[in-house]
């Protein structure tokens, strides 16, 4: 079997890859990964009410599930809230498939996103970081630029410029094409899967079905329905505190602008045509055929 290789160390402003070959795992540990801005704490929240059925969640989401590689938070602080965890762990991670060491006896949730949605969602978050975000980040040794004040300034520089030297997109943060592509080089293996924003938002039922069958947890259809009601965008966004916990002071506004619109679409009315003409060859740069398909279509692009 030809399993994923670690080949590259992230080390950013917000990554510290290397954590994770210290970190301990579980063999029952639940991984989930996005690129950024794609539903990773949509997923979190889905993944917690799956584990937490009777809606009794001890914490905020994104306390209960860290991401380990998030530079800003210690390490060693991490590693003892994960350690004191008796129940099942689901962890977040921001990682390529190339930067964090593969292990059989995991499951790992990949959760991808139309990218004209990925940006306009990460210009609402970078544009809305507070001055508690940057002062956070300038204890780190690598810098982050201020979000430009012109969105269009925004993606040129981000669908042009790289941060990493193997990348080609996603300045100031990290390439959404490869980060895509490395997961699904991989989507052949049994201990991983896809699950797409779109079909999250068409039809949650299924998604979250197909979920808990992929992670061998058993859920009534009353259940389903419960956690389906509990994950939509309206519940989340009236119990943002309770998903967001601390971290919501690196938001002006707090959580109600981290959990922004929840929607998709929003590009066609900002991406002139030459923003367009860039997209496309960013893909054409970057994406196999299928992954550009799936990102942009969801599952029925899936085989």
């Amino acid at each position: 079997m030809n399993y994923p290789q670690l080949t590259h160390s992230y080390e950013n402003h917000h990554l510290d890859s290397p954590r994770w070959a210290e970190f301990d795992t579980r063999p029952d540990d639940i991984i989930i990964s996005t690129s950024y801005k794609s539903g990773t704490t949509w997923m979190q929240t889905i993944i917690a009410n799956l584990l937490f059925q009777d809606g009794d969640i001890p914490g905020a989401i994104m306390e209960m599930s860290p991401w380990v590689d998030m530079r800003i938070r210690p390490f060693d602080d991490i590693q003892q809230t994960a350690a004191a965890q008796t129940h099942r762990r689901f962890l977040k991670t921001h990682l390529p498939l190339d930067g964090i060491p593969y292990k059989t006896d995991l499951k790992y949730i990949y959760v991808g996103r139309d990218l004209r949605d990925v940006f306009m969602s990460v210009w609402n978050h970078y544009s809305g970081h507070s001055d508690a975000f940057f002062e956070a980040i300038a204890s780190t040794p690598y810098s982050f630029p201020r979000c430009p004040e012109d969105i269009h300034e925004f993606w040129h520089g981000w669908i042009n410029k790289s941060s990493f030297e193997w990348e080609s997109d996603g300045y100031p943060y990290w390439s959404s094409t490869h980060h895509s592509q490395t997961w699904w080089d991989y989507r052949h293996l049994d201990n991983i899967i896809f699950v797409h924003y779109s079909d999250l938002l068409a039809q949650p039922g299924a998604e979250i079905s197909r979920l808990a069958e992929f992670l061998d947890i058993p859920i009534s259809a009353e259940n389903l329905d419960s956690v389906v009601d509990a994950t939509s965008f309206k519940s989340m966004k009236a119990n943002a505190e309770n998903v967001l916990g601390g971290t919501e002071v690196f938001w002006k506004g707090g959580a109600q602008r981290f959990l922004f619109k929840g929607s998709n679409g929003r590009w066609h009315d900002v991406l002139s045509e030459q923003e367009l003409k860039e997209y496309e060859a960013m893909k054409e740069r970057t994406l196999s055929p299928g992954c550009a398909a799936w990102l942009e279509q969801g599952r029925t692009a899936l085989t």
